[in-house]
């Protein structure tokens, strides 16, 4: 998922695209290093005892990590896709309750439960900040802690990068693209450590974010980056007929000039903040 924030008709058009394909979702996207769940537990003191509400769990892959932490963990997702999946995953942690009333976090009927710890896991920006904030607040309890997880693609001076190789192939195929272009540099993305990122933030609601980063990189060969590539909104979007020939030219490009073996370099992003009172 992009970071780039969206209108509401957008947000959830664009947000259903990644029900087309859950478990290419599920193979194809980074998961989040063990270091940022410690740190997570940590910060807000999350232990067995916990309560966690997860919101657009996915397929569970931060939801799997949750679990195996002990938590107690409720998981909302409207893509019905995506959380039967999260459902197989998680079959063997009975204390993750799945969520797939269809709703979206702002119309989910919480029932009355309020939760030691939110988490949302590349989800957030999908959320209306005019409704989701308040609704975070207001399902914490006193005390407790908002947690936004999320990757940002970066690049690092020097090191082969895909996009440097493919920029001719996106204007050949879909000329004109406002979001085609380089990766951020690692360096300037890290200066980038205050307050909820590229989201709305929440007002008074929330106390000072706590940020934390953490480098991770992923290896594909020419049809495994492809297939990264058909997970991501960006490409989802487009029309299949220019979606499909750009991606095999670009699987292509890999094994003809980058050895057939490509990384996807990320920063990893905790920010913690406390429910204010």
């Amino acid at each position: 998922m992009t970071d780039d924030p969206q209108t509401r008709p957008n947000r959830l058009d664009l947000g259903r695209v990644f029900n087309e394909v859950p478990e290419l979702y599920d193979r194809v996207r980074p998961g989040y290093p063990d270091e940022l769940f410690a740190d997570l537990g940590t910060i807000t003191g999350m232990d067995r005892t916990s309560s966690v509400l997860e919101v657009g769990c996915g397929t569970g892959q931060a939801t799997r990590t949750l679990a195996t932490l002990g938590c107690s963990v409720t998981a909302v997702e409207p893509g019905a896709g995506m959380a039967a999946l999260a459902r197989q995953r998680l079959a063997s942690f009975p204390d993750v309750d799945i969520d797939i009333e269809g709703a979206t976090f702002e119309e989910w009927d919480d029932r009355g439960r309020r939760f030691d710890v939110l988490v949302a896991a590349q989800s957030w920006h999908w959320v209306d900040p005019s409704i989701g904030w308040q609704r975070a607040h207001d399902v914490l309890s006193p005390g407790g802690w908002m947690a936004l997880l999320g990757h940002v693609v970066v690049r690092r001076p020097g090191e082969p990068e895909v996009y440097a190789e493919t920029a001719d192939l996106h204007e050949r195929f879909c000329p004109g693209n406002p979001d085609w272009g380089h990766p951020p540099l690692e360096e300037e993305v890290r200066t980038t450590d205050e307050g909820w990122g590229l989201v709305d933030g929440p007002g008074g609601l929330f106390g000072p974010t706590i940020v934390r980063w953490y480098p991770t990189v992923q290896w594909f060969d020419g049809d495994g980056f492809a297939d990264h590539l058909r997970s991501l909104s960006l490409f989802r979007r487009l029309d299949r007929d220019v979606r499909e020939p750009l991606l095999d030219a670009i699987s292509e490009r890999i094994r003809s000039r980058m050895g057939d073996r490509a990384s996807r370099r990320y920063l990893s992003v905790l920010r913690v903040g406390q429910r204010a009172e």
